[in-house]
């Protein structure tokens, strides 16, 4: 048994949708990674929500929660996140009472404040310019955990609204976060917190430290739960890793310039003709994504999950074939000895 810390490892998945591929393809890779997830003792599987790109088909997470429950036995299954300003919190609350209705104990909540697209797409999400602007995350996680909890006040215009089943536990509620913003109000309102440090690294020491110190205890969490959220590629070699991982640099430069498309091959990657400035790019991109063998890379990610006080390392990984995807899973739980924890 080895004497180094032990860490819960967790997966983040976008359904990631690689040329010459479909999202049919996509969605089908998610059931089939879950299922191994769950045989190597990952901890969550949680599905994103993103709208209006090629690149990824995860769209409804919920849709996708009940699927990859169906077809787990062990790992814990959410969303990772709904963004709560795209939906009405009481049709939220139902959808995730009908999947811990579906599968008791299993079941995440995880909950984003973006809206997981460009603006456009937003304003067709939202119907309107005024709910588009309205900044009233809080305002709206009040009342979805008030329909989770039946708990409006005397009085309230939607006392009488139950969200049903009525008759389920509520699922556990996480709220999800790049910046300081969602970090204070988990801690204020005694929920789980995950950090995207793969979304932005540079505040998520800063963050999770806060959640933590400033953490008060709610009926629903006793003490502080802390998920970082990182970027990994991993191979056996960390040459391999780093030829695996030209892909995604490609994305991550395109996101950037405002376009899309599917998830690009290794030869797309390495015949693209960068200028210097798209190297910059690439090069500042980098601290975003972990990219190595196994002991280097379980090396890094401790070491920031410790300066972060985080119990529970959450890993997105894109390369375009899936069988990399999935060896890259395998490596990572032989470094962190995940059956060992069991």
């Amino acid at each position: 048994m080895s004497d180094r810390p032990s860490y819960r490892l967790s997966v983040l998945d976008v359904s990631p949708v690689a040329s010459g591929s479909t999202s049919a393809d996509a969605l089908r890779n998610t059931l089939d990674l879950a299922q191994l997830a769950d045989d190597l003792g990952y901890t969550r599987y949680w599905l994103a929500e993103h709208h209006n790109t090629q690149l990824i088909a995860s769209s409804t997470p919920e849709v996708m929660i009940g699927h990859v429950a169906a077809v787990t036995k062990q790992i814990r299954v959410g969303s990772g996140g709904v963004m709560l300003p795209n939906h009405a919190p009481l049709h939220v609350a139902e959808a995730f009472r009908v999947l811990e209705a579906l599968h008791p104990g299993r079941i995440d909540l995880g909950l984003g404040r973006a809206p997981g697209t460009d603006s456009i797409t937003a304003l067709a999400l939202r119907r309107s310019r005024e709910a588009l602007n309205a900044d009233d995350f809080p305002q709206r996680l009040d009342e979805l955990l008030a329909f989770l909890d039946h708990g409006f006040p005397r009085n309230h215009p939607l006392e009488s609204v139950r969200a049903m089943p009525d008759d389920v536990p509520s699922p556990d509620v996480w709220l999800l976060g790049s910046s300081d913003f969602s970090s204070q109000l988990a801690a204020h309102l005694g929920l789980g917190f995950a950090f995207a440090h793969h979304i932005n690294p540079l505040p998520a020491v800063r963050a999770l430290r806060e959640y933590r110190d400033y953490f008060r205890p709610s009926a629903r969490l006793a003490k502080p739960e802390a998920i970082l959220g990182v970027s990994v590629v991993c191979a056996e070699s960390d040459e391999r890793a780093e030829l695996l991982a030209q892909p995604l640099e490609l994305v991550l430069l395109r996101f950037r310039q405002g376009r899309s498309g599917r998830f690009p091959s290794i030869e797309e990657a390495t015949s693209y003709p960068y200028t210097l400035e798209e190297r910059e790019v690439i090069r500042y991109n980098r601290q975003r994504t972990f990219v190595g063998s196994p002991e280097m890379v379980r090396a890094r990610v401790s070491e920031l999950a410790a300066q972060a006080g985080a119990e529970e390392i959450m890993i997105t990984t894109m390369t375009h074939d899936h069988a990399d995807r999935r060896r890259s899973y395998e490596l990572l739980a032989q470094a962190f000895a995940l059956q060992e924890q069991r």
